[in-house]
């Protein structure tokens, strides 16, 4: 038995999207477009992008990491695919719904600097304490490394990641208290460029 799970207007070519035996149904056409920035026509594409990699209709941590390290075969992305699931995981529920992918790459494609310096955030605390620890920042910093893979050029040292994660602090954490809040994050990012930007992959 099929049951519909996305209506489309009816100038559209498929009048509606539909799943067997789903465990997870994503929220109305209209409803997503409005918590995001992608059209109708975008969502549906993704949409149907979305389920013929994750039929269930939702993408466990496993089946992520899969997809992510086939962008990176030089290096060994897991670590980092770890981060960013449980970044796009919005409820930490396990699973990644439609609804969490879209509304994650919409701030990452077409959000707001502060929407985009949010989530960023929100990938580099880990433990979601509201604060980012030098540790934090390391973690993240070796599995970047780690994913970019031993080829990359310029040679990377050793000591490299560690090495960004005490210029990172020495920008941001504004009050030397060793953990860098949300607001502490925010202020030095948007002061441009030259004050710092977060490291990314």
């Amino acid at each position: 038995m099929s049951s519909p799970l996305v209506s489309f207007p009816p100038d559209s070519s498929d009048s509606e999207l539909e799943l067997s035996t789903v465990r997870h149904q994503p929220e109305g056409l209209d409803q997503l477009q409005a918590q995001t920035k992608f059209t109708k026509k975008e969502l549906q594409s993704l949409y149907r992008g979305f389920k013929n990699e994750c039929p269930t209709g939702l993408v466990d941590e496993d089946t992520f990491k899969l997809i992510y390290s086939q962008f990176f075969p030089q290096g060994d992305a897991t670590t980092y695919a770890h981060f960013l699931f449980n970044a796009f995981d919005a409820d930490g529920n396990g699973a990644i719904r439609f609804e969490d992918f879209v509304v994650g790459l919409s701030i990452l494609l077409r959000g707001t600097v502060h929407e985009k310096l949010k989530w960023a955030f929100n990938l580099y605390d880990i433990n979601k304490d509201g604060y980012i620890t030098k540790e934090e920042m390391l973690a993240i910093m070796k599995s970047i490394y780690d994913m970019m893979g031993r080829h990359t050029y310029p040679i990377l040292r050793e000591d490299a990641p560690l090495e960004h994660v005490e210029r990172f602090f020495q920008k941001m954490d504004r009050n030397q208290d060793g953990v860098v809040t949300i607001d502490e994050f925010l202020e030095t990012c948007q002061k441009g460029p030259e004050t710092a930007r977060p490291p990314s992959a």
